[in-house]
């Protein structure tokens, strides 16, 4: 293998892009009481949330696998060159992780603060150190913050996976091997125990969801025959936007207990249908894609201030107003997007320029000019 070739997988911005707004959207639904609007417009569900909260589940879902598999494909290309660089690796991720993290987290408490808000002070140990997630399963989780939960697993996840890349060959088995136990545990659970903080923490800590992008970067990389037959072909792909669009409008559901791995192997589909390019069924492949997808990390991030910040004066709007709901969407969703450009142009960018200086493997997450 070349180490001079930058590995570039077309499409996969407008996944990220997809994923980002999706959170986006449904955390705004999960919010309209506080513009006074019904926050039920899409249905409810049977805990009483706004069905529109499903979206940003199947959001985070898809962020996973797009993390496993790229972060899999590039450590095992590296293997091929020399042994991985343990200590490089979280350099790379602590650069492109860590500066927003913390200062979108100083944002967060100093709004907490000056706005007299109820703040759990125990919490913020598991936040400066990436375990939000706890607080999140125990449900004592930060204002503006508790979305930070799936940056912990992602995080909990990068402590052990690039070790088992560099010390086995055997990451397909592992992967396959821990999915299955995790899948038949999680279902155990549900039908015996369920609702316990276990089955809530394996819904959370979404490992299994990381590995099967991994899985999949490794059966993509061999070019494994079955698996490229059974996921790049248009039946496959049209059944799996058809899913998307379901999922999109609130209208996804098969089994609850495991609708978060279909929509992760839908992802997984979509990500090899977009880099294998022959059976795209929608090209993501453009430069408004790219550009979301580019700062979908601020968007992700950045998000929960702007809804919160807007719902103290467009909730002064007069409910009868039948375009409130769209001034709601509309407003936070561009000033989100907005405000995560001037992030990634004049914050991020920085330490990922910094970042390239300790890449093995070189790779590019856009083929546009930045």
């Amino acid at each position: 293998m070349n180490s001079s070739k930058i590995v570039y997988f077309p499409g996969l911005n407008g996944l990220r892009a997809i994923a980002a707004i999706a959170v986006v959207i449904s955390h705004i639904t999960l919010a309209l009481k506080e513009f006074n609007l019904n926050p039920l417009i899409f249905g409810a569900l049977k805990d009483g949330n706004p069905l529109g909260l499903s979206l940003a589940s199947y959001g985070v879902s898809i962020f996973f696998v797009l993390s496993g598999f790229l972060i899999t494909y590039l450590l095992q290309v590296e293997k091929e060159i020399h042994t991985i660089d343990i200590k490089k690796f979280y350099l790379r991720r602590m650069l492109r992780i860590w500066p927003l993290y913390y200062l979108y987290l100083l944002v967060a408490l100093l709004t907490i603060f000056a706005f007299g808000l109820a703040f759990k002070s125990n919490s913020l140990l598991l936040y400066l150190f990436y375990a939000a997630n706890i607080p999140f399963i125990l449900g004592n989780t930060l204002p503006f913050l508790s979305h930070y939960w799936s940056l912990g697993v992602e995080e909990q996840f990068y402590l052990f996976w690039p070790w088992v890349n560099k010390k086995t060959n055997s990451i397909l088995k592992i992967a396959i091997s821990y999915i299955i136990v995790v899948v038949v545990l999680k279902l155990s659970l549900h039908i015996f125990y369920p609702n316990t903080i276990l089955e809530q923490a394996i819904q959370v800590t979404r490992f299994h969801c990381m590995m099967l992008g991994g899985a999949g970067a490794i059966l993509y990389k061999e070019k494994n025959y079955l698996f490229m037959k059974i996921t790049d072909n248009k039946l496959m792909q049209t059944a799996c936007w058809i899913i998307i669009f379901f999922a999109a409008i609130n209208k996804f559901h098969i089994a609850t207990i495991i609708d978060e791995e279909i929509i992760s192997i839908v992802a997984l589909c979509l990500i090899i249908g977009q880099i294998n390019i022959k059976n795209r069924i929608v090209n993501l492949e453009n430069r408004f894609f790219d550009f979301l997808g580019k700062i979908s990390y601020g968007i992700y991030v950045i998000h929960p201030l702007v809804i919160f910040l807007f719902s103290k004066f467009l909730n002064q709007i007069p409910n009868s107003n039948p375009l409130k709901y769209l001034a709601v969407y509309t407003i936070i969703i561009l000033t989100t997007v907005l405000i995560s450009f001037l992030s990634y142009t004049y914050f991020e960018k920085h330490f990922l320029k910094f970042k390239k200086r300790f890449e093995v493997v070189k790779s590019s997450a856009t083929k546009f000019s930045s």
